[in-house]
């Protein structure tokens, strides 16, 4: 391996590390709100999921408008542009907070779309219960998400890490004192648990920011001065990258639900095991996330000071980064299915066993379908760190809607595969994804390298 291979992967390895256990501590504090419902009962269980099912229907959106923060401020810093950086940044803080508002006035008249979906009145009566109080973790999640990006686009994403990993324990602890009324506090349920992660949200927001004055590496790029007056040409530079990310968010997971309601047609096993199988995933697939927003602050910083060589190489050391630790996971679920399953039902329960049997069957299937879906959400990173969310929409909206949702329906109830079919279908979509976007990032990639302007200067770690 080359010296300037070898300090790239050093540089992408350490700021991919921080933002993948940031990325593991925040479904830590979902997984511990999904307990704390638990403890309250079945009836608040199911209420809570639906409410929290709608929180994330409306916040996933507005986490990828958030990622075109991180992007620009990358460009900005890889071309040198301190005034810039602070622009973007400043600019990210108003769009956090207009989507909070827009978000929160949505979620508050959410009921009549959940009546319309045909939920059942009293988990909806939970469910509003619980978003009446959750909304309020929008302004500060959001908020902590353009700084999330700010510190990761400069390279000093250890903040993060930290403030994340102390959030996810706040957030168990509060919960539990509420739940068990702990100090002489109310016992208040549903809503009890929206507020705690709404105050840990608005307390990890302030400390990212009072962190970023305090600490002497940031004071290039201070952000309180002008942040009352905003940049009108950086806000909508900011919503042109951030909408088509927030759109490709929302169409990747449409298929996924897609999935859920085949499931649910399927019958209550089948949903059960895909449920298993579905978190397994999504637990694993936080570290291509991580690794995804590493490559994209990375290949910004290159694709803005013209080193489109280096970007190229950023990209490809990512994708291949994922593919191995994924195929680490796909052993893991190919050797070791029960051990998994086992985190989340009782091997020894006789009722458990069609469930279990079943979701060893998704499991092996799983083994495929990560590998495909880290592949793609890492290229998917790497162009938008060139500036471009337009083809990841595309691409998302050809090999998810056109190829994998149907494959899904068609596998399970055409050919009778069943849940197996859904997974196969889910495998193709992201297959096709992983494809189109690796070979989209060579071809944008390759149009740069022509341009007489690149350099093959390579950049510090």
């Amino acid at each position: 391996m080359s010296d300037s291979l070898r300090s790239e992967l050093v540089a992408l390895l350490r700021l991919a590390g921080p933002l993948v256990a940031a990325q593991l501590a925040h479904v830590l504090m979902v997984f511990t709100d999904t307990v704390m419902m638990g403890l309250l009962g079945p009836a608040e269980l199911a209420a809570g999921a639906l409410g929290a099912a709608s929180y994330s229907f409306v916040s996933i959106f507005c986490v990828g408008v958030m990622a075109a923060v991180g992007n620009l401020v990358a460009i900005r810093h890889g071309a040198g542009d301190a005034a810039g950086v602070r622009a973007m940044t400043q600019a990210g803080l108003w769009v956090a907070v207009g989507l909070a508002l827009l978000g929160g006035v949505l979620l508050w008249h959410f009921a009549p779309l959940l009546r319309l979906a045909g939920q059942d009145a009293a988990n909806i009566a939970g469910a509003m219960q619980f978003l009446g109080t959750l909304v309020f973790a929008l302004p500060g999640y959001l908020l902590f998400m353009a700084l999330r990006g700010f510190t990761g686009a400069l390279g000093r994403p250890g903040a993060v890490l930290v403030i994340s990993l102390c959030g996810a324990a706040l957030n168990f602890l509060l919960n539990y004192a509420l739940i068990h009324g702990w100090f002489g506090l109310p016992r208040i349920g549903l809503a009890g648990i929206g507020l705690v992660t709404a105050l840990v949200s608005t307390l990890m927001a302030a400390l990212l920011a009072l962190y970023l004055r305090w600490q002497p590496f940031f004071r290039p790029w201070p952000l309180l001065p002008g942040l009352l007056r905003p940049d009108f040409a950086a806000l909508r530079e900011n919503l042109r990258l951030g909408l088509p990310i927030g759109g490709t968010y929302v169409v990747e997971s449409g298929l996924f639900f897609v999935a859920t309601l085949c499931m649910g047609a399927l019958g209550s096993s089948e949903l059960a095991a895909h449920q298993i199988a579905i978190q397994a995933v999504y637990v694993a697939f936080m570290v291509p996330v991580g690794i995804s927003y590493a490559a994209s602050y990375r290949i910004g910083q290159h694709y803005g000071a013209g080193r489109y060589h280096a970007a190229r190489q950023t990209g490809r050391l990512a994708i291949g980064l994922g593919a191995l630790c994924m195929l680490g996971f796909a052993l893991l679920f190919w050797l070791a299915p029960h051990a998994v399953i086992g985190l989340f039902l009782d091997a020894g329960d006789a009722q458990h066993q069609a469930v279990i049997a079943l979701a060893v069957q998704l499991l092996a299937i799983a083994a495929w379908f990560e590998l495909f879906d880290g592949l793609q959400t890492i290229a998917m990173g790497a162009i938008r760190g060139l500036k471009d969310a337009r083809t990841t929409l595309l691409v998302g909206l050809g090999c998810y809607w056109a190829i994998g949702a149907p494959a899904a329906w068609g596998l399970a109830f055409g050919a009778g595969w069943g849940a197996s079919g859904v997974w196969w279908g889910l495998a193709l979509g992201l297959a096709c994804a992983a494809a189109g976007l690796t070979l989209a990032f060579e071809g944008k990639t390759a149009r740069l390298l022509r341009d007489p302007r690149a350099t093959a200067q390579a950049c510090p770690a």
